[in-house]
């Protein structure tokens, strides 16, 4: 098995991200084609850099084998302040995840899930939040077997 190595990215990196990110955007296009446009403008391309230039609030994390990058993920420390619905809000947002097809089932996203965990402690923040799409079911069950739990549901109902 080869290592992998989870660090934080270098500017780069973020073409590969960028691929990476244009695989899950696919993957989206192609299970909810009335939500997702379809390619990977300029727009979406760009906002990869925009969250590697405010590492305040932004992670952009990769996964190393042999060198290349192999998975990442971009993360998000949200602060909210209280509201007249909610107690003030800390938590730690897994905006985007994904493996290269030729990397999963070997350790790749798991080894992600560690170090987001430690990420996150070392940001003070004690809980991790994602949203998946119903139709992922892979990626529903890998999240389940990460130790993830829902706590939200969209529901809708076209008219």
């Amino acid at each position: 098995m080869t290592d992998i190595i989870i660090r934080p990215a270098r500017r780069e990196d973020l073409e590969r991200v960028n691929e990476l990110r244009r695989m899950v955007n696919d993957v989206h296009v192609q299970g909810r084609p009335a939500h997702f446009k379809p390619g990977f403008g300029p727009e979406l391309q760009g906002h990869i850099h925009d969250q590697f230039d405010n590492p305040q609030r932004f992670g952009v994390l990769v996964a190393e084998a042999d060198g290349d990058v192999v998975g990442f993920a971009t993360v998000q420390y949200v602060h909210r302040p209280e509201s007249p619905y909610t107690l003030p809000l800390d938590f730690y947002h897994v905006e985007e995840f994904g493996v290269d097809a030729a990397h999963r089932r070997r350790g790749v996203a798991r080894a992600l899930v560690e170090y987001m965990k430690a990420d996150a402690r070392a940001h003070g923040l004690k809980r991790l939040d994602l949203d998946v799409w119903s139709f992922n079911e892979g990626a529903m069950a890998f999240y389940e077997a990460a130790g993830f739990t829902p706590y939200r549901v969209y529901m809708e109902l076209n008219a």
